[in-house]
């Protein structure tokens, strides 16, 4: 196994390199923003919008049930998931760069190994 990888050591280098950079372009553009609103914000702007109705139907009782507010927590956690997203981006194209640097890079022919 160790001669396959030492004869093949630049190719599998280039392979790994071009797949991470791929990969990473790949979840860039999947991560942008796209234009207009998408179908899961105005299923969330309706739910939204149907709680309030019930919730001003209700206000003429005399005991509202409380709910606690999710809102925060929610959002904190899809903010978590977009900060990891990035940073497996950033490392995917970085070291995607560096495995291609690498594999560019030639070594110095010893004339003493003759």
């Amino acid at each position: 196994m160790r001669e396959v990888f030492i004869k093949y050591k630049i190719v599998i280098f280039r392979v790994i390199g071009t797949l991470m950079l791929l990969v990473g372009f790949l979840l860039f553009f999947w991560m942008s923003p796209k234009e207009g609103i998408s179908e899961n914000e105005i299923a969330l702007a309706n739910v939204a919008r149907m709680e309030a109705s019930i919730y001003g139907a209700s206000k003429g009782s005399s005991k509202q049930s409380q709910k606690p507010d999710a809102s925060k927590f929610v959002q904190s956690l899809q903010n978590a998931q977009l900060q990891q997203m990035r940073y497996f981006t950033i490392a995917s194209m970085v070291f995607g760069v560096l495995f291609l640097l690498y594999s560019f890079i030639s070594k110095p022919k010893n004339d003493s190994e003759i």
